[in-house]
């Protein structure tokens, strides 16, 4: 009809450690140049030197958490959230509000724009009112696992407390509005991709 507005359209992209979540991402920047808002940016700009947050997790875990030039040390923080649920779920209670809000004032310049969201906790952030659809990406258990090994230089051991900290691919997958299988090639990828965006046009 003319004159109607089309609704936003925020894509949640989303899935498990190390199954693909920015290969889509980069592949819809490049062909469809849609803006692409990270989580994971945004949680590193919610601990970023003299930050209230980063200040609640050196009163919590001490100076050794933080280099000389008192920027976070990701990979030692990692080692303790990856081995306790309860300090995963304290810090993440401090950085998901932050995530949330940054998510809210940056979708706000792009009103008539789809937007990608990559989020890797959305499902258990609960963050299902920053997007207006859910994309899981996936692959099989074993591809996932060398995937992370290979991306993150993890003994076998540390990847699968990585992976097991996470919500199981197959629980994800209930949530989704589009799941892509990254257990094939690129082209195949690809073609899903495509799809998903052709069907929701």
């Amino acid at each position: 009809m003319s004159g109607t507005l089309t609704p936003q359209r925020n894509i949640g992209l989303t899935g498990g450690i190390a199954t693909g979540k920015s290969t889509v991402s980069d592949y819809l920047a490049d062909k469809y140049h849609y803006p692409i808002l990270d989580a994971d940016i945004y949680a590193r700009e919610a601990v970023a030197v003299g930050s209230p947050i980063l200040e609640a997790i050196l009163q919590r875990y001490g100076e050794g958490i933080t280099g000389k030039d008192g920027t976070l040390k990701r990979q030692r923080l990692g080692q303790i959230v990856f081995q306790d649920a309860h300090e995963k779920q304290w810090l993440e209670a401090q950085i998901h509000p932050f995530v949330r809000q940054r998510f809210n004032q940056v979708l706000a310049e792009h009103p008539d724009t789809t937007v990608i969201c990559v989020i890797p906790l959305l499902i258990e952030a609960n963050l299902f009112d920053v997007v207006t659809e859910t994309w899981v990406v996936t692959c099989s258990n074993q591809q996932q696992l060398q995937r992370l090994q290979n991306r993150n230089h993890l003994t076998e051991t540390e990847a699968i407390a990585r992976i097991e900290s996470q919500m199981p691919l197959s629980e994800k997958v209930k949530f989704a509005d589009v799941v892509l299988d990254n257990s094939s090639d690129l082209a195949t990828l690809h073609h899903q991709v495509d799809r998903a965006i052709e069907i929701s046009c």
